[in-house]
């Protein structure tokens, strides 16, 4: 098994003989590339190598040491090597105890292997040298120079070889040489030392090496940036922190207590006297103030008084936004946003004109959607928020087993959070949001406990008034809030949980409304998405209902709207390959049933 080079110098010398075509032990290695001129020790312990290995040592100590293309194989065949590799002379070979061999070897010349063949237990490469071309030093001299150049600024950025030996290197006229020599310094990846020893023109050489040495002296600039930024952020802090402590100290001595401690608690205070929480909720808020103005400012509990703090003064007390009832907008609101589903929006349209008769006088009532997957279940709850000018927000619920993601951690635990439900309070902004509560019917349970019964308590109109979240340990109401739920079925969603909703079932559509919903909302928006114009893509009623009777067959719309993106992502292509060719494509490109054997498969 081939180890890094623990010391790598270059050697000087040629073989004049390694100039010709000849069959040769293979050494496979992995993790490294040898180049010509290098010295390098190996340790070998695989059976197959250890045998060429020993030939080679007893015939003319000649070895060719290739890179493995496959790194992962163990017993490497033909299949798993480059064909570009260094030949190399045997110096020393020693037994270690455990069986393996180590080596020190000298690369002499680049080959390239033409067969791979076993002979007996060895792997034997025939070989042919690789001459250099376009060689010429005087043509190559500015990319020797700007190589050196590039080879002084990486070394500054990341020392590898000492300053003392730089002048040699900067004396190195033979191009070979220098090739070699930075190839094996440079810290890059395999695949790029492989490319470089398998190129032939020593100007495309040169220049392959150029480039990857800017790509590492970028790298290597960038890194020292950042060094410098952490370095000077925490000598900041160091420096704030300790003149934190001294002006501490002073304020003590001159008994004008901590400005900063006393600030952040007028600051509570302020924002609790403003905040419109109830009774129950101010007495808890100032008693927790109370404790943390008797803590170090720095202590770990302190810390967790003052994220309850945040929490419980960050919910929207009475933050509401205006409720608009206006029928007529709903019904546009929903018209334009879905087509069909009309015994549905007629149900939604009379809860609303419940909810504006009634007035204060209606319990609340939870909707379910019930209905297969892709038919609008999660867009309807955004356009009755829309159609209510209320704030909207979305709870997924499925596969959720831990009964405190609804009702939250309580504050014994490290990093402990209020559930879901108050989070998505805070988020909303406001006490009277739209909460859908999606994929209902995949509540799962286990040890945690059952998050199902933790949602009998949310969705109970009788009981939600006054909901305890774990966390906060003060009740919040959310009778206001008007929940949402949805379900692809209703036979996995627990009895108690059923019966306090009431089911809207939304059907699948038929082909004919497949077809007006993909005219008027799924094609325009897939063309504007994908950069094309109304008028640029024309698909006929005809091709529609053949991509929804032969291509998409669900109940909802989903994969006829992803085909439709399908069909808008070839035709921007196809627009785009024609602009970078100066080619012309007809607009509006008009799809034909038997173009879609091309676009869908």
């Amino acid at each position: 098994m081939p180890d890094l080079p623990a010391k790598i110098v270059i050697a000087g010398e040629r073989d004049a003989a390694s100039q010709e075509e000849r069959n040769c032990p293979a050494l496979p290695v992995r993790d490294v590339v040898l180049f010509p001129g290098v010295i390098m020790p190996l340790f070998v312990g695989r059976p197959r190598t250890l045998r060429g290995v020993e030939t080679a040592f007893f015939q003319d100590k000649k070895l060719f040491v290739v890179t493995q293309a496959n790194g992962e194989a163990e017993d490497p065949g033909p299949e798993d090597l480059h064909r570009v590799g260094t030949l190399c002379n045997l110096l020393q070979m020693l037994s270690l105890p455990d069986g393996t061999r180590k080596l020190l070897v000298e690369g002499v010349a680049r080959m390239e292997a033409v067969e791979y063949r076993l002979t007996g237990d060895v792997l034997v490469a025939h070989i042919l040298p690789m001459p250099w071309q376009n060689a010429d030093p005087r043509a190559l001299e500015p990319w020797r120079r700007r190589l050196l150049s590039s080879f002084d600024r990486y070394n500054t950025l990341q020392p590898r070889i000492p300053s003392e030996f730089m002048a040699s290197i900067a004396a190195m006229d033979d191009l070979e040489q220098l090739v070699n020599f930075l190839g094996t310094h440079i810290s890059v990846k395999l695949e790029d030392r492989q490319s470089l020893l398998e190129i032939q023109d020593m100007k495309e050489a040169l220049a392959f090496l150029l480039r990857l040495l800017m790509q590492e002296i970028e790298i290597l600039e960038l890194e020292h940036d950042i060094q410098d930024r952490v370095r000077s952020v925490v000598d900041k802090n160091q420096k704030e922190y300790y003149l934190r402590e001294q002006l501490r100290v002073i304020q003590n001595e001159l008994g004008q207590g901590e400005t900063g401690e006393e600030e952040e608690q007028d600051a509570y205070a302020q924002r609790i006297d403003e905040s419109g929480m109830s009774e129950e909720a101010r007495a808890k808020a100032q008693k927790e103030l109370t404790r943390l103005a008797k803590m170090p400012f720095v202590s770990p509990e302190a810390a967790v008084i003052r994220s309850y703090l945040d929490w419980l003064l960050d919910l929207p007390w009475e933050v509401r936004t205006e409720e608009n009832t206006n029928i007529s907008r709903a019904e546009k609101v929903l018209d334009r946003d879905h087509y069909g589903l009309r015994k549905v929006k007629d149900r939604i349209l009379e809860f609303l004109a419940v909810r504006r008769h009634a007035g204060e006088d209606m319990k609340g009532q939870i909707i379910c959607f019930v209905g297969p997957p892709g038919v609008g279940k999660t867009s309807l709850g955004r356009s009755i928020a829309d159609a209510l000018n209320r704030n909207f927000v979305n709870v997924s619920l499925g596969g959720v087993r831990d009964e405190a993601e609804i009702r939250g951690h309580r504050r014994t635990y490290i990093g402990s959070l209020p559930g879901r439900i108050i989070q998505k309070l805070v988020r909303a902004g406001s006490c009277n949001p739209v909460i859908l509560l999606d994929e209902i019917d995949k509540l799962g349970n286990d040890f945690r406990g059952d998050p199902a019964s933790a949602l009998l308590e949310v969705l109970d109109p009788h009981q939600n008034a006054s909901f305890a979240d774990h966390y906060l340990e003060v009740p919040f109401d959310l009778s206001e809030v008007l929940f949402i739920t949805t379900a692809n079925v209703t036979h996995t969603i627990p009895k108690p949980l059923l019966d306090r909703m009431e089911l809207i079932s939304l059907p699948g559509y038929v082909a004919e409304e497949k077809v007006q919903i993909a005219t008027h909302y799924l094609l325009p928006r897939n063309l504007k998405e994908h950069g094309l114009g109304k008028d640029d893509v024309k698909i006929p009623v005809p091709v529609l209902r053949k991509i929804i009777s032969s291509y998409t067959r669900e109940a909802g719309v989903r994969s006829l709207d992803r085909s439709l993106a399908t069909i808008a992502r070839k035709i921007t292509r196809r627009l785009v390959e024609a602009e970078d060719e100066d080619e012309f494509v007809p607009l509006p490109v008009s799809l034909r049933v038997k173009d879609l054997k091309e676009y869908l498969g």
